[in-house]
């Protein structure tokens, strides 16, 4: 009685395991399945995974504008240490009309508001005071922002290039915010790097 026991106990384990490692291979291959971004600056590059579990609309916005191009040239133009780093705005770009951190792609993007918590390297959507008013003005998070969590749409976050986030939030910064970079951060390009 015994033995059977402990064959059915070893039985059950291995059922077990063996749902457990397929469960966890699912989990790999969906994470996979979602194309990565290398942000190339200046300063360095800083490498991003989307979640277009809970963000599917700001993911493939973000996704179609580096394909374009849109990116290239414009510059990190609002660095607040201990906060984030936002860029995206095209007046950000060199010869370009207007003020940077008021130009967009001509069209928005509705909020999709989901519980990932704005931590340090978290990659959020920038707006006005409307929650549908993003269009292509990003920010990555250099620190602890919980209170924009809920209202503002996270969609990702940095894997790779911390040290450039540190680098790139330690500019020394000037203006009435505080928040103008002395030095240009420029985006020379974002790369999609396709899952595979």
């Amino acid at each position: 009685m015994k033995t059977l026991r402990l064959c059915l106990l070893s039985a059950l384990a291995v059922v077990a395991a063996l749902t457990l490692s397929s469960c966890n291979q699912m989990k790999e291959s969906s994470a996979a399945g979602t194309p990565r971004a290398i942000i190339h600056t200046n300063y360095g590059d800083m490498t991003v995974e989307f979640w277009p579990d809970v963000a599917p609309r700001t993911v493939d916005n973000f996704l179609k504008l580096s394909r374009e191009k849109f990116y290239d040239g414009s510059a990190f133009h609002r660095v607040i240490k201990g906060f984030m780093i936002q860029g995206g705005c095209p007046n950000s770009k060199v010869g370009a009309r207007g003020a940077p951190g008021t130009g967009g792609p001509g069209y928005m993007v509705k909020a999709e508001f989901n519980n990932r918590a704005h931590v340090k390297g978290v990659l959020s959507m920038a707006r006005s005071s409307d929650p549908d008013s993003a269009g292509s003005q990003f920010f990555i998070c250099h620190g602890d922002a919980s209170f924009l969590n809920n209202k503002y749409t996270a969609f990702g976050k940095l894997v790779a290039g911390e040290e450039v986030l540190n680098k790139i939030a330690n500019i020394r910064c000037v203006g009435m915010e505080g928040s103008t970079p002395t030095e240009r951060v420029e985006i020379s390009s974002v790369e999609i790097v396709e899952a595979k």
